[in-house]
């Protein structure tokens, strides 16, 4: 049995800075990851770019945190998007802030915060274990007393007997970057309960969903989400059509609740509001003013006027009217036509599974995590990070600056367990 001070289980965001923090508080830290390579998902963590994080102060980054931000206030004040900017900084990466406040690497390129974290990884002697699954824990007087190793490549196994346990193997997002579940299931063996879990930040589709809407994008939309005729959620900024339905930021930021609604066998719907920041009535006295000036007769000339071209037909065909004349004469057509820019309904009808959903929902219960170390209720030496836990958040930065500040306080909390020992007569 080989001893280890410190074994990190899990080589994406949350893990290397697991690995990070412990080591650069003196411990000695062996990394454990079962891929080929570490940090394959945040390779391709915001189309490429990856966004580490959001500037937004604490009051303002809190209510993008799902579904209880204030256990995540422990950890976000321990090591917070400030720090995580810092840190990146001290490593070589320059970062840039964009839009919304949300953090990119200078270069547009997530394969470069990889590498500046693992050449950090390499400065602070962490022992990284490619190729490599945890076949199995083993527990004595309520810790951890055994990790038990298989190189997957060799069938070659080895047995750690460590002073502590971080897992942080991820949630079942982007499986083929192996986040498939692994942990979960060695943390319901050690006894933890796992919350149901459901993808998050993913597509919704419409039933009938017209494909011609793919490609399109939506700015300044507001999107309003609907279980049976009751109104859940409202949000304001930009949406994409694809082929997995809507997308975007907004779309995205509904999807939570929404996946939920439809995996409890709720109705689920959808309405655009494409002209949010005019009144209906002034929207009714704009189009008169134009069918008037123009001498519009063609519905579909009209909606050019007010639409995107590529979304012309389709919304078109969603108004189910007869035909495509304007009768000038009367204000039916006209009726029709802004309550529809106003509330463009659309049912939702499935959504996106894990191979493209951006986030897990659900995890190992907070109730079970103390949130000031992040370290198990059960078990005195063993800790959790990342989307492995009951903890996430909308797009934007948000579910990385978990992963990075869970990971920061786990890491630096398991070093403390080595000082502590040392420390003992």
């Amino acid at each position: 049995m080989e001893r280890r001070e410190i074994i990190v289980i899990g080589g994406g965001a949350a893990g290397i800075m697991a690995s990070i923090s412990a080591a650069r508080s003196g411990a000695q830290v062996t990394l454990v990851e079962k891929m080929e390579r570490l940090g394959r998902k945040l390779r391709i963590t915001g189309k490429g770019r990856c966004n580490i994080t959001n500037t937004k102060p604490w009051r303002e980054f809190s209510t993008h945190i799902h579904p209880k931000n204030n256990f995540f206030k422990h950890s976000f004040y321990s090591f917070s998007n400030t720090d995580t900017i810092s840190l990146f900084d001290s490593i070589g990466l320059t970062t840039i802030v964009e839009r919304g406040d949300r953090v990119f690497p200078a270069s547009g390129l997530a394969s470069d915060v990889v590498t500046s974290l693992q050449e950090e990884l390499s400065r602070l002697n962490v022992e990284v274990l490619l190729n490599s699954m945890v076949i199995d824990i083993v527990t004595k007087s309520e810790s951890v007393s055994e990790v038990l190793i298989e190189d997957r490549l060799s069938g070659v196994r080895r047995g750690f007997k460590p002073v502590a346990v971080i897992i942080a193997t991820g949630g079942l997002s982007y499986p083929l970057t192996g986040s498939d579940g692994d942990g979960h299931r060695i943390a319901q063996r050690l006894g933890h309960k796992i919350v149901e879990c459901h993808p998050s930040l993913t597509a919704l589709m419409p039933e009938n969903y017209n494909t011609a809407l793919e490609g399109l994008q939506l700015k300044n939309t507001e999107i309003s989400l609907w279980v049976g005729k009751d109104l859940i959620q409202q949000e304001m900024g930009d949406l994409d059509f694809t082929n997995n339905g809507i997308e975007g930021s907004i779309g995205y930021k509904i999807s939570r609740k929404a996946v939920k609604c439809l995996i409890n066998g709720n109705r689920c719907s959808v309405s655009l509001d494409l002209k949010p920041a005019v009144d209906p009535y002034l929207l009714k006295e704009r189009i008169k003013r134009e069918v008037q000036q123009l001498n519009v007769k063609s519905l579909r000339y009209l909606l050019k006027k007010l639409l995107p071209s590529q979304a012309v037909e389709p919304f078109f065909s969603s108004l189910n009217l007869k035909n495509d004349s304007l009768k000038l004469s009367q204000d039916e057509t006209i009726d029709i036509l802004v309550t529809s820019l106003k509330c463009w309904k659309m049912e939702i009808v499935s959504f996106t599974s894990y191979e493209r959903a951006v986030i897990t929902a659900g995890g190992i219960s907070l109730d079970e995590i103390v949130s000031k170390n992040m370290k198990s209720r059960m078990l005195s030496n063993l800790f959790f990070a990342g989307e492995i836990i009951d903890l996430d958040g909308d797009t934007g930065g948000y579910n990385l600056q978990i992963a990075f500040s869970t990971g920061y306080t786990a890491g630096r909390e398991a070093a403390s367990l080595i000082l502590k020992k040392t420390e003992l007569p």
